[in-house]
């Protein structure tokens, strides 16, 4: 199950791009909270405080806003074109026992013994699934294993194992992982002793060359 960390974090009054740039630069991540009865509040916190808590993939903070505590679930998180700088990101206030609805990662575990060789891949099309569960119980991934999936073999929503009391929201048809064939084109190989006895074609020559030669 995810784990959960502490965030501190303070009101953010600075509003608009120039603003956020210059908070960025200062080491601080612009974002909001919003959620239950309260408004959305524009909030600020330290980058060196924020990117371990989403290295570790947790899903819920305990929130310490002006001295107040909450729980939040962290909905959404903006970077840069390069996947490097956090550029904003966004809280949501929980409930302990509220159900929150989410999408968690699909995890590969294990190898397809179909897949093993030519002429057959292992394709993944469903990378997460969208669930619901308590708020304390968001599971940091979906874990599928994939050890007896053989060659035209398929696992579906309906096959993977859930973790008590969670709820998926996906199609029960659709395909999470499959091992499928593919076809290779073989090319021919040439008949060296085809090719040897081919005959040569000999070309006519120009009138102008037949007079050079008499």
């Amino acid at each position: 199950m995810s784990t959960e960390a502490k965030l501190v974090a303070e009101p953010r009054a600075e509003r608009g791009s120039r603003a956020c740039r210059r908070l960025r630069l200062r080491g601080l991540i612009p974002g909001n909270v919003y959620g239950h009865t309260d408004p959305a509040q524009p909030i600020v916190v330290k980058e060196d405080a924020l990117r371990p808590i989403l290295q570790a993939g947790v899903r819920v903070v305990d929130l310490n806003l002006e001295g107040k505590h909450d729980k939040a679930l962290v909905r959404d998180v903006t970077y840069d074109a390069f996947g490097q700088q956090i550029e904003h990101f966004d809280l949501m206030r929980v409930d302990a026992t509220e159900r929150v609805t989410l999408n968690v990662p699909v995890v590969l575990k294990g190898t397809a013994p179909g897949a093993i060789g030519a002429g057959h891949v292992l394709e993944q099309p469903l990378h997460a699934l969208t669930i619901d569960c308590l708020a304390y119980q968001i599971p940091d991934a979906i874990t599928v294993r994939i050890n007896t999936l053989e060659a035209g073999q398929a696992i579906h929503v309906r096959d993977v194992e859930l973790p008590p009391d969670v709820h998926c929201h996906n199609p029960p048809d659709a395909i999470v992982v499959h091992v499928v064939t593919v076809h290779v084109a073989v090319e021919t190989p040439v008949d060296a002793a085809a090719a040897a006895t081919q005959p040569e074609v000999i070309s006519k020559k120009p009138a102008e060359e037949k007079e050079k030669e008499k």
